[in-house]
């Protein structure tokens, strides 16, 4: 995501009120209107002239040919309008995207000052499997703006979220020199090559307390690790051991950092074997010494951190970069269940969908969200019904959405406590969203 000047943020924001365009798979539509200007008034021709009775024969046949002639045209009209549109489909010269509102439950967009690489959501205590709306949603995001001294680490309240009305949102910040390229809660990775560790409560409590102050201590970084000789992207808590952290940069270097019982210790010596810059870290859901690294080198690797000199395993996963992994913690045995190639452009994201195990959401920089289902078999009886692109592309019977409307989409989470409720990030700024689908 490149740095942009405030007008261009500015058009940009407008343009994405304008054009954003979200899709799913069966209710997707284009086409071209006509100003309704162009259509004259209604004219009698015969006005008060008095007719015979084979003339009002002749007249009343051929308004029913006409009335005919109309619902032909009504039905070709809607026939050439209501089309499937499938992603990277190339529009006519008086064609634009609507969003089909009745696939979605919820959907919302916020536009920042400065667009967000990286985002987290944070747990709060509005209690879990909400379903009932408004619904309120808080993250922490880290920006990318023009110059290094004008960054922040943002921690965001999206409230009032009604089924796809107006919303209300909050926002509290810190300063943070460079540009944010992740955010794990409570960690900010900056393109200065530190990794910051902070403590969001004040913000969360100034958010949500009228006339809160808060100190100036409090807008200082806990504790900022210092190992990395370069800037990265890849960085993971533990779910299983509170205060251990992940991080990795682009000289294929993965640290390790642990909580104390006052504060935080980086190792010296880093998990190496990566011949190029480590793209994403995640740690195993139930093995509390394993970890897996993606690499630009094309590998995943398994590694136990009780062995920093070598990796457990090491499997080449593809032909190009592998951007990001996720790890399914619905599954303590995982093997592997399908291939698809449906983005067109690199896999910015990925993430399972915290209670349904055979979901996944996939963002790609093809300017797309695809929602996916595992479970979802191939049924031979339905191969007549399926749906193939101008270019022979097959729609995947496990594709279950496409959310499409922001530029260069970078990340998205699911939310954890909302039910199938979506949020991402781009350049345009950040969608949240439920589908009907999921």
């Amino acid at each position: 995501m490149s740095k942009r000047s405030p007008e261009d943020i500015g058009n940009s924001q407008v343009e994405s009120v304008i054009t954003k365009s979200p899709f799913n798979k069966l209710g997707q539509k284009y086409g071209s209107s006509k100003n309704e200007e162009d259509i004259g008034e209604f004219e009698d021709p015969w006005e008060d002239e008095f007719e015979t009775e084979s003339e009002e024969e002749i007249i009343e046949n051929s308004e029913l040919d006409s009335d005919e002639d109309v619902e032909e045209e009504d039905k070709e009209q809607v026939e050439q309008v209501e089309q499937v549109y499938l992603p990277g489909q190339e529009l006519g010269k008086d064609e634009i995207l609507e969003a089909d509102q009745s696939t979605y439950v919820m959907l919302h967009s916020l536009n920042v000052k400065w667009p967000c690489l990286s985002f987290d959501i944070l747990w709060d205590n509005l209690g879990d499997e909400r379903k009932m709306f408004p619904v309120t949603a808080y993250i922490v995001a880290g920006t990318q703006a023009d110059k290094p001294k004008n960054n922040e680490l943002m921690v965001m309240k999206m409230s009032q979220l009604y089924k796809t009305q107006n919303d209300d949102n909050e926002s509290k910040s810190f300063k943070h020199y460079g540009g944010v390229n992740r955010v794990r809660v409570t960690a900010s990775w900056a393109d200065t090559g530190k990794v910051h560790i902070w403590d969001l409560d004040p913000l969360i409590k100034a958010l949500d307390t009228s006339g809160f102050q808060i100190s100036q201590k409090a807008l200082k970084p806990l504790y900022t690790i210092e190992s990395h000789s370069i800037e990265g992207f890849a960085m993971d808590w533990s779910g299983t051991v509170p205060g251990r952290l992940l991080t990795g940069d682009l000289r294929t270097n993965i640290y390790l950092t642990t909580k104390s019982q006052s504060t935080f210790k980086a190792d010296r010596n880093p998990f190496v074997g990566h011949t190029s810059s480590v793209e994403d870290l995640q740690w195993s859901p139930v093995e509390m010494n394993v970890f897996a690294s993606a690499s630009a080198d094309q590998t995943i690797r398994i590694w136990d951190i009780r062995g920093k000199k070598k990796h457990a395993l090491c499997i080449k996963a593809h032909e190009t970069d592998v951007n990001v992994i996720t790890w399914n913690s619905n599954q303590e045995t995982p093997s592997p269940v399908a291939n698809f190639k449906w983005h067109s452009a690199p896999i910015t994201s990925i993430e399972w969908h915290p209670t349904e195990e055979s979901v996944l959401g996939v963002s790609g920089s093809d300017d797309q969200i695809s929602i996916w289902d595992l479970s979802v078999e191939h049924d031979t009886e339905e191969s007549s019904h399926k749906i193939f692109g101008k270019d022979g592309t097959e729609v995947p019977s496990q594709l279950m959405f496409v959310h499409q409307g922001q530029n260069d989409i970078k990340e998205i989470h699911w939310h954890p406590q909302i039910p199938g409720c979506m949020i991402s990030t781009s350049e345009t700024g950040f969608n949240i969203f439920k589908t009907v689908s999921i």
